[in-house]
């Protein structure tokens, strides 16, 4: 008997967004907001299209922007419509629209939350547009004291990597996990490589927050170190960037339009089809886009062959392989030296603190390395105890 296979559905109910963030790719303020019929068609598509459990990711743009009303009923739509199979959910909103009534929606529903903070206040204003550091913040507030789970997401552009000590500082101080993105092109502005981060300073910065989080452990959750290590030690890719994702991950745009991921929700040459036409796995793979997505793969192996990373990488995520290049899919995602730079970090400290030194310490821990500070080991063990 095969096990249950989970996937992943992002639903977009809106890209318009109330903030104008300098280096956004995903906003477009003439979007519509996705009405509940159109729930009402995701959720008979896929009462027929899999019966393995499945997580939604309302997305955008701003979801909140669709109003407690819309998740009020959405939820108990998607929850009682898809029974008895195993439903998660999850949100990334800039919590400028959190209100109590929102926020008890979302409670009802334990409903984890992702928001966006690039670090202090006039850093992240800078980038992020005037203002957006105190509006968020207030719904922070607002989501916390409704018992709702928040982590923030932390953009690292051109710009701001000069300022990454500040950044982690901030972070730490505050009791915040951090999890970071790389700034990408553009592909929707006159400018698209202003804000984008170098391949090389990304690497050097995983580098950087890899010592930092290490001389920190006790203090701060880095979730992008946490998936790295924990790529290595289990030797697959664990999150969207290293995992081959496709056939497993679906967007559903305002207009019920079917794309791979939400970050292609908009581009008309990269939808699959629509949840009124209740498509088939088959029927999307066959989709242009669909083959397109199959195509990357063929990249992947060809340009990665012999990596030693491969298995747990898989050449990175499609979209950003499109963003350096107008759209057009050339080659592997372009951060692949900064994924090799980390990786091979990683690697090569982990194997040196396992055959280097047996001994064990008073904890049970491998001893550590001879800098006094903790090793990969102690990241792998964090993963193992959370």
């Amino acid at each position: 008997m095969s096990s249950k296979r989970p996937f992943h559905v992002m639903v977009i109910p809106t890209l318009g967004c109330p903030s104008s963030c300098s280096y956004c790719w995903s906003s477009d303020e003439r979007s519509p907001i996705m009405k509940i019929e159109t729930v009402k068609e995701m959720v008979g598509w896929l009462g027929t299209f899999r019966d393995d459990p499945v997580t939604f990711t309302f997305h955008g743009g701003e979801p909140l922007l669709a109003g407690p009303d819309f998740y009020r009923e959405a939820l108990a739509l998607i929850t009682e419509g898809l029974r008895p199979r195993k439903i998660a959910f999850a949100l990334q909103t800039n919590l400028w629209r959190m209100t109590p009534e929102m926020a008890a929606v979302l409670a009802e529903f334990k409903i984890p939350i992702g928001s966006s903070l690039d670090g202090p206040r006039d850093l992240n204003d800078h980038q992020r547009s005037a203002g957006y550091f105190d509006k968020t913040m207030a719904g922070y507030r607002v989501a916390k004291d409704h018992g709702l789970s928040v982590q923030f997401i932390c953009t690292f552009t051109s710009y701001s990597a000069a300022f990454r000590e500040e950044i982690f500082d901030f972070f730490l101080e505050n009791g915040l996990t951090l999890k970071l993105h790389p700034a990408l092109p553009s592909l929707k502005s006159a400018d698209p490589d202003r804000w984008a981060l170098p391949p090389e300073e990304y690497g050097d910065l995983l580098v950087y927050l890899l010592d930092r989080y290490l001389e920190n452990i006790d203090g701060i959750e880095v979730r992008n170190i946490n998936d790295l290590a924990r790529c290595v030690f289990t030797g697959r890719g664990t999150v969207c960037t290293y995992v081959d994702c496709m056939e497993d991950t679906f967007a559903v745009g305002p207009d019920g339009t079917i794309y791979p991921c939400y970050r292609f929700v908009g581009m008309e040459e990269w939808a699959m089809g629509s949840v009124r036409d209740r498509p088939t796995e088959e029927e999307l793979a066959a989709s242009p886009a669909g083959r397109k997505m199959r195509a990357f793969k063929t990249i992947v192996d060809a340009d990665c062959k012999g990596c030693r990373h491969l298995r747990y990488c898989r050449g990175g995520c499609p979209y950003n392989a499109i963003a350096p290049s107008g759209g057009e899919l050339l080659g592997v995602d372009p951060h692949c030296a900064a994924y090799k730079r980390i990786f091979d970090e990683i690697s090569d400290r982990f194997n040196k603190e396992l055959f280097g030194s047996m001994g064990m310490g008073r904890s049970c821990r491998p001893a550590a390395p001879s800098t006094g500070k903790a090793g990969i080991m102690a990241i792998i063990q964090k993963i193992l105890s959370g």
